[in-house]
C-alpha cells in the first residue's frame, strides 16, 4: 500500500491522531514513537502493520516497551507530580 492509499484509509476512518503522527513523522517533528508491542497503535493488524512501516521509512524509530515497563513509568511519573 502507497503512503497515498494508507492516508486515504486513515481518512476514510476518521482516524486523525494516526494522520497527525505521520504528519509529524513527515515533517521531522516525530523522531521516535514508544509502542506496547502486544498493544501495537491500530487494532486492525493490517493497517496497524502499514502505519508502523510508513513512519519508520519516514525516519521515526519505533521502541517497543513491555506492558510492564509502561506502568512503571507510569507510576514514576505520578510520584514525580506529587
Amino acid at each position: 500500500m502507497t503512503a497515498e492509499e494508507l492516508m486515504a484509509v486513515l481518512e476514510k476512518k476518521k482516524m486523525t491522531d494516526i494522520i497527525e503522527l505521520i504528519e509529524d513523522a513527515q515533517t521531522g517533528d516525530l523522531e521516535e514513537l514508544e509502542l506496547v508491542e502486544s498493544l501495537g497503535l491500530l487494532m486492525d493488524q493490517e493497517l496497524n502493520r502499514e502505519v508502523l512501516q510508513l513512519l519508520e521509512s519516514l525516519g521515526v524509530a519505533i521502541i517497543y516497551v513491555s506492558a510492564e515497563d509502561d506502568e512503571e513509568e507510569e507510576d514514576d511519573e505520578e510520584d514525580e507530580q506529587v
